[in-house]
């Protein structure tokens, strides 16, 4: 994986690059976006940068994920039946994934491990195989490299032999951390880490890929790009998906409606409702209501350019609109953001939707 395989970010591969031109390597960095933005192919771009610079076989390695000196740790599901423990137990599936899949979440990947609906954890037995890839022998490169793939999902024991590598690093040891929650992070590794933070991928950059890769026409392209927030995964599940659109529509609606009324029985019932989706589909409800919230604010300012919102999006945001305002906009997005890392946590759904609406019954009246 290299940088031209990455959409967007000229400037971010520019300073990657002139770091390492540079020799400026710290030896912790940490590299946070969320999961469709590409902050882990970027890692690995970078560790492809560090261990193959002009060299053919090492850059070959690097494209198929096997160079000797770049190892990965990431979230799995132990499986004792089929003896899988650790993440190079996984590491056939991962290299698969990665190759592709450019940009992935969770879900996907646990799709891939046929574990879907279970807890992806970085076990404490993980650090007794960091502690042995760390030590091993450089064979061909100037350095090792190890990439932590969500490190907020450590095991505490995992988290504090992390930290001891990062205080007491190997010589020529590298260690990229990926991160879409990085203030689930051990507080004393954030500290002594260096932070590059990975934006949304620039609208035009996004649109130019949905023309080329998946074939819609510039208008569509642009507009799917701006309802993405500069996320590809986003992007691309977004398209063709009327069907989940208005379901995610009704919903809104519903709470909505419920909050405005207080109807603490329409609000237990579509909380329900809610809770049954999967989770997948539960994060993504969450992203939908803060596009429509942030929308729905725009549109007080009457700026057609600022505003993409779909036909019957926008006969309900002609009357909800006025709802949303300077007092209220910042404490729906807060809400809502809570409500979806809460539910990315593995919450209790169905009280996580009934005390979302509860709360909005406030905001709205502000």
């Amino acid at each position: 994986m290299e940088f031209k395989d990455i959409l967007g970010y000229d400037h971010i591969k520019g300073y990657l690059k002139a770091s390492v031109e540079a020799g400026r390597i710290p030896h912790a960095q940490l590299f946070v976006a969320a999961e469709g933005q590409g902050a882990l192919p970027m890692a690995i771009a970078y560790a492809s940068l560090l261990l193959a610079a002009n060299n053919p076989k090492a850059q070959a390695q690097c494209a198929q994920l096997a160079h000797p000196d770049l190892h990965f740790v990431f979230p799995i599901v132990a499986d004792k039946k089929r003896k899988r423990s650790v993440c190079d137990d996984y590491l056939g599936e991962w290299r698969a994934m990665l190759t592709e899949h450019t940009y992935f979440d969770l879900d996907e990947w646990l799709d891939r491990m046929e574990t879907a609906g279970k807890q992806a954890l970085i076990y404490a037995e993980e650090s007794d195989q960091m502690i042995r890839k760390t030590s091993l022998r450089i064979y061909e490169a100037q350095y090792r490299v190890l990439i932590v793939w969500m490190p907020e999902r450590m095991h505490a024991a995992c988290a504090n032999k992390l930290l001891k590598l990062i205080e007491e690093p190997p010589a020529r040891t590298v260690i990229l951390m990926v991160s879409d929650a990085p203030d689930l992070i051990l507080g004393t590794i954030l500290s002594r880490t260096q932070r590059l933070d990975v934006r949304p991928i620039e609208a035009d950059a996004l649109a130019r890929a949905l023309e080329q890769r998946n074939g819609l026409p510039p208008d569509d392209a642009r507009r799917t790009a701006h309802l993405a927030h500069g996320d590809l995964l986003a992007a691309e599940r977004s398209m063709g998906d009327d069907e989940r659109q208005r379901l995610f529509l009704d919903f809104f609606i519903r709470i909505m409606r419920n909050a405005w009324k207080r109807d603490v029985r329409a609000m237990k019932q579509t909380a329900d409702e809610l809770a049954a989706l999967s989770r997948e589909q539960q994060r993504a409800f969450f992203a939908y209501c803060q596009h429509l919230v942030r929308e729905n604010f725009v549109r007080r300012f009457r700026s057609d350019d600022l505003n993409y919102l779909r036909p019957d999006e926008a006969a309900f945001s002609a009357r909800f609109s006025p709802y949303v305002n300077e007092r209220n906009v910042f404490d729906f997005a807060a809400e809502l953001a809570d409500a979806e890392r809460h539910i990315a946590q593995n919450g209790n759904a169905k009280m996580i939707f009934f005390d979302l609406t509860l709360r909005i019954t406030v905001l709205l009246k502000k």
